[in-house]
């Protein structure tokens, strides 16, 4: 499926699709040919996965694509609520478990584990695995706030010396959790997370960003045609020439040259 657009702004290449339907289907080819071509190259492959709306009709796609040697692939992922058990329906492991991991059985899957009685400890062993191989391929998804993973503006840090850290999450960004039904009111939404941090995301290989739909206009436009900088901690891809921005007519709507 072509895209119905294709333009760079600074460094970052950025698709358009008609439908966010087309957009998945899509991604999912590209994310399939790069994995293959990878496999052939070299014994495994490391992916840091996303979670959110923006992911599921992609990972959908991804996982029923087939032609995929997922016993060769090791799985990490963003992020993770603290204090949150694993089988909590808005805990980010049961997300990926049951949209990914139940259908491909990847070689490895490491999950922060959010429920530790020790986060500081927690956050060390994730920096540990993630450094034991380098990243070939990160998926993101944006926050309404302009977030990448946890990496809120309050927080995000582009030089941050840290790989995994625990942050306070802005009310924007907890709201956004309700809006979109996954947790039943503001009250119930965890005021702290564990983040991969802005220098482990942009030290993969190729990073795949997924924003479609008319929730995320506003903040498309802000990254693409405001300032780089931690106020909109997703502008930063526009310095990552590995990294191709995918969206749907709804959320570059409001682009100046949509």
């Amino acid at each position: 499926m072509s895209a119905a657009k294709v333009f760079h702004v600074d460094d970052l290449r950025v698709q358009v699709y008609n439908s966010e339907a087309q957009m998945a289907q899509s991604v999912a080819a590209i994310v399939q040919e790069y994995v293959q071509n990878l496999l052939q190259q070299q014994e495994g492959v490391t992916i840091v996965l996303a979670t959110g709306n923006s992911q599921i009709r992609f990972l959908d796609a991804l996982t029923t694509l087939g032609a995929v040697d997922w016993s060769r692939i090791t799985c990490f992922h963003l992020d993770e609520y603290l204090g949150i058990a694993a089988d909590h329906s808005a805990s980010f492991r049961y997300y990926l478990q049951e949209r990914v991991e139940k259908h491909v059985q990847p070689k490895q899957f490491y999950y922060i584990e959010g429920d530790t009685l020790q986060p500081l400890t927690e956050c060390d062993r994730y920096s540990q695995l993630l450094q034991a191989q380098p990243i070939d391929l990160c998926f993101l998804g944006i926050g309404e706030n302009g977030h990448l993973a946890f990496n809120e503006p309050s927080v995000a840090d582009f030089h941050d010396p840290y790989m995994v850290k625990l942050v306070k999450l802005d009310p924007l960004n907890r709201q956004q959790q309700v809006n979109t039904g996954y947790f039943s009111n503001f009250s119930t939404v965890p005021q702290y997370a564990f983040t991969v941090t802005i220098p482990l995301i942009s030290s993969a290989k190729k990073i795949i960003c997924l924003a479609p739909t008319k929730r995320k206009a506003k903040v498309v436009k802000q990254m693409l045609e405001g300032e780089i900088t931690t106020n909109c901690p997703a502008s930063i891809l526009r310095q990552q020439p590995q990294a191709t921005l995918f969206l749907d007519m709804e959320s570059a709507s409001l682009m100046d040259n949509s």
